[in-house]
């Protein structure tokens, strides 16, 4: 049998706190949630810059009052989620957000080092996988394949993202503002010689074909093909090089085979995306 102990007032009166306290729990909460919002917003702006941004840009990306964005800001240094950029009045992504996501880069490597094994068994090349950094590629793991003759990089080492085929693979699933910017940026440097209509041309085929290539572009004598993906909020692409020699005969074979992986790359990742994003 249940029973309830007090008078009516008391209880009534009991009730009407435990309502209060809960409605003031939820509203709490509810604000927690909307700086928990706005503080993601700060970062994924942030983060899709290579270059630091001032508090005032910030606002006006995230559409938020300066001093609201102070207050996000201040606190995201403290946790060291944002860091300041020497000599600039700019913020960048902090050292804890480097870390998760180096992180997030070795468990994509670790899921599809098997991919990587049995593309370089099929098809007996090197098989690469890359990850877009600050515009460029950089390798983060590899199968080197069973040729006498064949292609090799080191991990760690970056290549240029417009005359590479994991690099226009990449621009493929990017926006047109990060595409301009790759390419003033890679023509300021020496890197890229061809016009703007060429590379732009290529960059379209890479996003219709699902591929991008390198034939003795980058490196003479050296061709590729490669294909992109995001995942973990990076942008990622799987390429093959081989000796420019043995590519041509090779060619459409190395394109189906890579091509038939998308599949296997959705099934060891949790979060893939093959198509262009404004986000990334």
């Amino acid at each position: 049998m249940v029973r309830f102990s007090g008078t009516p007032e008391s209880m009534s009166s009991s009730k009407s706190k435990s309502t209060i306290s809960t409605q003031g729990r939820t509203e709490h909460d509810g604000h927690s949630i909307q700086v928990l919002s706005r503080a993601a917003d700060i970062l994924r702006v942030i983060g899709t810059e290579s270059d630091p941004l001032s508090l005032g840009k910030i606002a006006l990306r995230v559409g938020l009052p300066r001093s609201t964005v102070q207050r996000i800001v201040n606190a995201l240094l403290e946790e060291k989620l944002l860091a300041t950029r020497p000599n600039t009045n700019g913020y960048q992504i902090g050292p804890e957000i480097q870390k998760l996501a180096e992180i997030g880069r070795q468990d994509v490597a670790k899921s599809l080092h098997p991919i990587l094994e049995t593309l370089s068994h099929v098809t007996g090349e090197t098989v690469d996988l890359s990850i877009c950094r600050n515009l460029q590629m950089i390798f983060i793991d590899q199968v080197v394949g069973k040729q006498r003759l064949r292609a090799v990089s080191a991990i760690g080492e970056s290549f240029p993202m417009s005359v590479t085929a994991n690099g226009k693979a990449v621009l493929a699933l990017k926006s047109e503002n990060y595409i301009q910017k790759l390419i003033d940026h890679d023509r300021q440097s020496g890197i890229l010689n061809k016009s703007q209509a060429v590379i732009s041309k290529e960059i379209k085929q890479a996003r219709q074909r699902g591929y991008g290539l390198d034939e003795s572009e980058h490196t003479p004598g050296i061709a590729a093909v490669g294909i992109a993906f995001k995942s973990a909020g990076s942008c990622y692409a799987l390429s093959i090089p081989t000796p420019s020699s043995r590519f041509a005969s090779n060619k459409q074979f190395l394109i189906d085979t890579l091509l038939h992986t998308r599949s296997e790359i959705s099934n060891a990742l949790t979060e893939v995306v093959f198509e262009l994003s404004e986000q990334y």
